[in-house]
């Protein structure tokens, strides 16, 4: 019996690691087809959500029979309920995605205000932590789950700075400010996804500890 429920359980891991590896894809592709105002990729955003909500449901449907079938321990509860958790995080930043997609649909061919660079650096950290933060699952590693929250300072630190800088442009030239709006609306839907990314990092504390602890 012991045996089948950590093969089910390795096989539940193998799906929540093709589910991350979804979200960064789709957490990189968003942000390029805004960074090159390519409607068509961004066309593709919502399919791809669809796809890692679908991968969430199975998860999610494997993760309720295995606790109903396999009466698992007080610390395999824990790891299920970690796998539940981190799912659903998941699913948020794919919607974040989507959320991106749509700002590039809505600017469509105007040209952008500002060279996209801090945009972009932002996807790139974040997409890190997405990784890192399931790294610390897999190896019920706490120090790299801690490790998430000094990324996700960074990705803080980058959107303070876009805010002031599009806010200031805002200021100057009233005719950006729906697209300048915009904008800093992907950069608050990116840090949320890191944000959930170190919701992640502390799940995985509480998996290993049974402490529950913020670590931003």
């Amino acid at each position: 019996m012991r045996s089948q429920f950590e093969s089910q359980l390795k096989d539940l891991n193998v799906k929540l690691l093709k589910m991350g590896a979804m979200v960064q894809e789709i957490i990189e592709v968003s942000v390029q087809a805004l960074a090159k105002q390519d409607l068509e990729t961004a066309k593709t955003i919502c399919v791809m959500d669809d796809e890692i909500d679908e991968l969430e449901l199975q998860i999610e449907n494997e993760c309720m029979r295995l606790l109903a079938l396999q009466q698992p321990m007080a610390k395999d509860l824990r790891v299920i309920g970690t796998i539940m958790k981190i799912i659903t995080d998941l699913e948020r930043m794919g919607d974040h995605a989507v959320n991106i997609a749509k700002v590039t649909l809505e600017i469509g061919n105007e040209p952008l205000i500002k060279p996209l660079i801090d945009i972009p650096r932002m996807a790139r950290l974040s997409e890190k932590m997405v990784n890192k933060s399931l790294d610390s699952f897999m190896k019920a590693d706490i120090q790299l789950a801690e490790e998430v929250a000094h990324d996700d300072e960074a990705v803080d630190q980058i959107y303070e700075a876009i805010y002031t800088e599009i806010i200031e442009m805002m200021i100057e030239d009233p005719k950006v400010v729906k697209q300048a709006t915009n904008l800093l609306f992907v950069g608050r839907y990116l840090e949320r996804i890191a944000d959930h990314a170190t919701n992640i990092g502390e799940r995985v504390i509480y998996m290993v500890t049974g402490e529950r602890i913020e670590i931003n």
